[in-house]
């Protein structure tokens, strides 16, 4: 969304699918799971009104268009990438398949996860972190709007204090709202380590990729 107030900002994209072709011509296998909040947010539809079954599919719709918009810059980048999507649509992408998608890492394939987990009242973070497990991966990195974890939200507080490092389990008994408890406890019983960094900052993914810059890192 850049700075747009809906939809796909294309330098914003060309920018992250630019940092995503160097991780990945690195050697790195990587597996993308997009969000749809740019263009529909089926929890805020919900409260408004909406059926949260119907609002939550209209959300992961949304993610399918992210994702092949995303796999189409990705391309034009000269990098091969797929969408799997956790709904059926193959007349756009192919339906998600941990197998058919293992094999796609194997030959150096970007991946992009897009619907979900195919389920209503299940958040996109969710959905990554069970696709991080699926997939075997060795971290799973959340970019959101901040360069890691803090105290308290730092665009409201400017006394939040942010966090280097963090156990699975303080962020549950804390209840920091980086991630949804659910992901967090399914990264935990994974032994995946969550790595949060801000997608805004330009560079951010290939620092972190080199264990640099600015994150937080969530583990035992």
């Amino acid at each position: 969304m850049g700075a747009e107030p809906f939809g796909i900002d294309l330098p914003t994209m060309d920018r992250i699918t630019a940092e995503v072709v160097e991780v990945a011509r690195d050697g790195t296998e990587l597996c993308i799971v997009v969000r749809g909040g740019n263009i529909f947010r089926g929890l805020s539809a919900a409260a408004r009104g909406l059926d949260r079954v119907i609002a939550d599919q209209m959300g992961m719709l949304a993610t399918v268009m992210n994702a092949l918009a995303f796999e189409a810059a990705l391309k034009a980048k000269g990098v091969d990438a797929r969408v799997q999507s956790a709904i059926a649509m193959p007349a756009v992408c192919e339906t998600y398949s941990q197998a058919a998608a293992l094999r796609h890492l194997q030959r150096g394939r970007v991946l992009i996860f897009a619907a979900g987990t195919g389920n209503p009242f299940f958040t996109t973070d969710t959905a990554a972190a069970l696709r991080a497990a699926e997939m075997h991966c060795a971290a799973l990195l959340k970019g959101t709007g901040v360069d890691g974890v803090y105290s308290a939200d730092p665009k409201g507080n400017p006394e939040a204090t942010r966090f280097d490092r963090l156990t699975y389990d303080e962020v549950l008994s804390r209840k920091l709202k980086v991630m949804d408890l659910t992901a967090i406890a399914l990264a935990r019983d994974s032994r995946i380590p969550v790595i949060v960094f801000s997608i805004r900052s330009p560079g951010a993914l290939t620092s972190v990729a080199k264990a640099q810059g600015r994150y937080t890192i969530i583990g035992a």
